[in-house]
């Protein structure tokens, strides 16, 4: 659903050209599509020992092996520090993608990748348009993160005025996304005045049978008995209830729609020995807009959303060289972020 609408968006830039072909042929000019397969050895395989009347038994953990499957297509101007790479194959980690202002008017980049890590299965997806002129920056983006468990659709209107290699920009941002903050317990918990979570498992179809003294079962919505004692009920089943719960309510949730102001900032500079590219962007206010699954709610007011990132490399000298890239997001309740750092020595 929040796909779509970067897509929408594309398709309406294709819709404006006054000569399609030609509009066609300037967009995807330069532009790389790439398909990738990776896999590795995913962690080893334990032994989980156990002794049940004096024997002796284990079990075997096996993970499955790890992979991943990259399907894109960019069109991202290279960065004067960016290596140049024959082929893409989905694993590189493209800082400068995340900054606020490209080298080129018109860019994009549409990626998605289904992995496996250490047995957990999830996707990632990150598509954006990005166009900048002199004065003005406007980007759509969609990401997902399965890792970080995010997820969001955001257009951004800027104004930008460059003093030198340094920008500032102000404008602002709309974020569509899951309701960030809801949780459907403390919810119900209010309104059911704190009493045991039992409750919310025969509400949600569970049945509890009270068999006589020391007898009691405790029965699934299919009719299947799942405990036999209070202590598994409420270590082992409980829990699943739990989870299953807080899923199905958040997933019917409905999407909620942030308006944001914005501040940011660019700076790159680059030589044949030294490079910093840094930018950064801050939300300190946003319209509260009501609603049961506001986010002002949940936080008691407003709040300070920011993403940034840097990448530094400095050549000492014909032999010795330092580098440092990362990036840092935190939006809403979500955090997610990335770094590397070294130092480089070449040996004649």
């Amino acid at each position: 659903m929040l796909l779509s609408r970067l897509i929408v968006i594309l398709l309406l830039i294709l819709s404006a050209c006054s000569t399609p072909k030609k509009c066609c042929s300037q967009i995807f000019k330069f532009s790389t599509f790439y398909a990738a397969v990776n896999g590795n050895t995913s962690l080893a395989n334990e032994n989980i020992y156990s002794v049940y009347d004096g024997v002796l038994g284990y079990d075997t953990i096996t993970t499955p092996y790890d992979y991943s499957l990259t399907l894109g297509v960019r069109k991202i101007k290279r960065f004067q520090y960016e290596d140049v790479s024959k082929f893409k194959d989905g694993t590189e980690s493209a800082y400068g993608d995340a900054a606020t202002v490209g080298l080129a008017p018109f860019e994009y980049l549409f990626e998605i990748d289904y992995k496996r890590q250490e047995g957990v299965s999830y996707i990632d997806q990150n598509h954006f348009i990005r166009y900048v002129n002199k004065h003005y920056v406007l980007k759509a983006e969609y990401l997902k993160d399965g890792f970080a468990d995010v997820e969001y659709f955001e257009t951004s209107q800027r104004y930008k005025k460059d003093f030198g290699k340094l920008s500032f920009n102000i404008g602002a941002v709309q974020r569509m996304s899951e309701p960030y903050g809801y949780d459907p317990l403390d919810d119900w918990s209010l309104e059911n005045d704190y009493i045991h979570y039992t409750y919310l498992a025969i509400q949600e179809g569970y049945t509890v049978n009270f068999n006589g003294p020391g007898d009691i079962e405790y029965l699934n919505p299919s009719g299947a008995v799942v405990a036999n004692s209070t202590a598994v009920w409420e270590e082992v089943i409980i829990p699943q209830v739990l989870a299953n719960y807080v899923d199905r309510k958040q997933q019917a949730a409905p999407l909620k729609l942030e308006y944001s102001a914005v501040l940011g900032f660019d700076y790159y500079k680059y030589e044949k020995d030294f490079w910093l590219h840094g930018w950064g962007s801050i939300m300190p206010y946003h319209i509260d807009t009501g609603g049961e699954f506001s986010y002002h709610k949940y936080n008691g007011g407003q709040w300070l959303d920011y993403s940034g990132g840097i990448i530094f490399g400095y050549k000492l000298n014909k032999s010795l060289g330092l580098f440092a890239e990362g990036a840092y997001n935190k939006y809403w309740n979500r955090k997610w972020h990335k770094f590397s750092m070294g130092v480089n020595y070449i040996i004649f």
